[in-house]
């Protein structure tokens, strides 16, 4: 499983210029909040943030890796079936960041309901006044419906393990870190190579590479 982490941090790195997009506005508001406190608890406030984001995708892995365990444990579905799924999502999701086919945007959807829900409780922890409610505020922002999530999480789903789809998220959040730190501690240069041209066809066609390869492995 350690690969699976550590291509997980790799994928949640390769992607996150699409992070930059997705909650780029909320990392810039966070800074916009913060402005007049002192630079060492700024940056404990935005840390705190993105580590609650963190925590949200940990939680959500965790609970569709123990759904997808139960369903193996009792009507035995197959653990390559979820590996083949996983596989054509990283796929999906290559061609997703290329822009070369934008069948994603439609995954997203599924989750608007949940962030209907969800979103309005964001208010009460705006403006930040403290660590505490920035982790708050991050923990919520976690599910904010993304093709990029959504996409790593049918990889959580095909661990069958409730630790190891907890530590995959885990990995996969601290790789998208560089590009909203990037944005909320004002880092032009990583923010501009990560939405470079070249930087997302590349990244996006080594997702796809490794979209086939997972698939590969499902039947070895």
């Amino acid at each position: 499983m350690s690969l699976d982490f550590f291509s997980a941090f790799i994928i949640g790195l390769l992607g996150s210029g699409h992070c930059v997009v997705m909650c780029g506005g909320i990392s810039t508001m966070l800074t916009t909040a913060i402005s007049n406190t002192a630079q060492q608890k700024k940056y404990a406030i935005v840390f705190a943030y993105n580590f609650g984001r963190i925590a949200s995708y940990s939680l959500i892995g965790a609970l569709v890796a123990l759904t997808s365990s139960m369903a193996a444990k009792n009507i035995g579905l197959p653990v390559s079936l979820l590996k083949t799924i996983a596989g054509i999502f990283l796929i999906l999701l290559g061609l997703y960041l290329g822009q070369w086919l934008m069948w994603l945007s439609h995954v997203e959807r599924l989750g608007k309901g949940i962030w209907r829900y969800v979103s309005p409780r964001t208010k009460k922890f705006i403006p930040i006044k403290n660590i505490q409610s920035a982790f708050a505020l991050g923990a919520l922002w976690g599910w904010l419906p993304c093709g990029l999530v959504y996409s790593t999480l049918t990889w959580a789903l095909a661990s069958a393990d409730t630790i190891n789809g907890a530590l995959i998220m885990f990995f996969f959040g601290l790789g998208t870190l560089p590009a909203l730190l990037s944005v909320s501690l004002g880092t032009i240069s990583v923010k501009t190579l990560l939405n470079h041209t070249l930087f997302r066809k590349l990244a996006a066609i080594l997702v796809i590479l490794y979209g086939f390869y997972t698939i590969l492995i499902a039947y070895i």
